[in-house]
């Protein structure tokens, strides 16, 4: 990525964090970095392959800076495990929604096309093959596990994730008898928990697990 570009598309991160998403335009960027909004085009041809740049810039945040396979998962001697560099990838990813709150949304809506975004997709390829996923398994796991760790950040950064005693799940555990027996069963259960990085470590162990799963499948 040229220098140039990535200083624009630090800019429009920038923009993000101060205003929103909705107020990143080609205008509001040229601005901000001191040009006529023509002047953009030589390095993000539009909006959308602006926003484009956008995910790789934040996901770049994911890939190694060592050599090794992925985000901070380098351990001292020794190479990490594939579900090492499935966890880091998982941890810096929810870090990096949690410093930019919006960009869940954004990672949620744009598919990974530069070069740093499908760097990081190739990361999880290769641990999947490693635990052992056949490769025709492989597409669909990742999908499955970006799902679940963007889900959980952008519903932790929006406030849908709240904690306490207005949590709406709770609420729902109040309506009526009968009406919702699931709810009557599980009601006491229902508010979340306060430390949802226990929840996330829970739920990322659960993700290792069927990987192992598909592993084993795919063995038989």
């Amino acid at each position: 990525m040229s220098g140039r570009r990535e200083e624009i598309l630090d800019a429009a991160l920038a923009i993000a964090d101060e205003r929103g998403l909705e107020a990143v335009s080609m205008r509001a960027l040229a601005e901000r970095v001191g040009v006529t909004p023509m002047a953009l085009y030589r390095h993000v041809k539009d909006k959308a392959a602006l926003l484009d740049g956008m995910v790789g810039r934040l996901l770049s945040a994911l890939l190694p800076t060592d050599g090794g396979d992925g985000g901070d998962v380098a351990l001292a001697g020794e190479e990490p495990s594939w579900d090492q560099r499935l966890d880091a990838l998982a941890h810096a990813c929810r870090a990096v929604t949690q410093r930019h709150p919006w960009a869940a949304h954004l990672l949620f809506s744009r598919p990974a096309v530069t070069p740093d975004a499908v760097r990081a997709v190739d990361i999880i390829y290769l641990a999947l093959i490693e635990a052992g996923v056949p490769e025709p398994e492989v597409p669909r796991l990742e999908r499955l596990i970006s799902t679940f760790v963007i889900g959980f950040a952008a519903s932790e950064a929006s406030g849908r994730f709240t904690p306490g005693a207005l949590d709406p799940r709770g609420r729902r555990s109040q309506l009526p008898a009968g009406e919702l027996p699931g709810h009557s069963r599980v009601g006491r259960w229902l508010d979340l928990p306060v430390d949802l990085t226990a929840e996330f470590e829970a739920d990322l162990a659960d993700i290792r697990r069927m990987v192992l799963g598909a592993a084993a499948r795919g063995g038989e």
